[in-house]
C-alpha cells in the first residue's frame, strides 16, 4: 500500500511532457534548475521560482473504516523562454504556447486516453493556476510562467 501517489504521478507527468511532440524543443527538467541554462525553452516539474514547496499535499480518510485515503496535491511547475533579443511580445507568446502544449498533453485523446490520470497514477490531473513574469536584461528578453498541476488520488 502506497503512502502517497506523488512519486509515481510526478514521474508520469515528466514522461507525458517529454513525449509531447509540441514540446520537442523544450527541455523538461525534473526539479530545480541546474547551472546549465543554455536551452532557450524549459519546463520545470516540481519547481517554480519563489514557491515554498515543490508539491503541496493533503490527505484524509476516504471512508469509514480508514482503509483508503484521498490525497490531493498541487505540483509547482514553471515554463520559461529566453532569447538574446529584446522582443518581449515574442517571449510572452512563446511561453503561453509552451503552457498550451502542457495543457494539451494532459487532455485525453485517442492516442493518450490516460493522460488526465497521469497514466493511471491519479484519479485526475489538470492545470489550475498560473502567473506570468517578464524580464529584460543584457542577455535579452525572458518570459516565465509559473503554473500548477492539481491532482486527486485514492491511496
Amino acid at each position: 500500500m502506497a503512502t502517497s501517489a506523488v512519486p509515481a504521478a510526478v514521474d508520469a507527468l515528466l514522461a507525458i511532457l517529454r513525449a509531447e511532440p509540441a514540446l520537442a524543443d523544450a527541455r523538461i527538467v525534473d526539479g530545480p534548475p541546474s547551472v546549465n541554462l543554455t536551452e532557450r525553452h524549459r519546463i520545470y516539474v516540481g519547481w517554480s521560482p519563489g514557491a515554498d514547496q515543490a508539491i503541496d499535499i493533503a490527505q484524509d480518510f476516504a471512508s469509514a473504516g480508514a482503509r483508503t485515503r484521498d490525497e490531493s496535491f498541487d505540483i509547482a511547475c514553471y515554463a520559461e523562454t529566453r532569447a538574446g533579443d529584446k522582443d518581449m511580445a515574442l517571449r510572452r507568446t512563446t511561453v503561453f504556447e509552451l503552457l498550451a502544449a502542457v495543457e494539451v498533453a494532459l487532455r485525453a485523446t485517442n492516442d493518450a486516453p490516460t493522460a488526465p490520470t497521469l497514466s493511471g497514477t491519479v484519479q485526475w490531473a489538470h492545470l489550475t493556476a498560473g502567473g506570468l513574469v517578464q524580464e529584460q536584461s543584457d542577455g535579452g528578453a525572458l518570459a516565465g510562467l509559473s503554473f500548477t498541476v492539481s491532482c486527486r488520488a485514492r491511496i
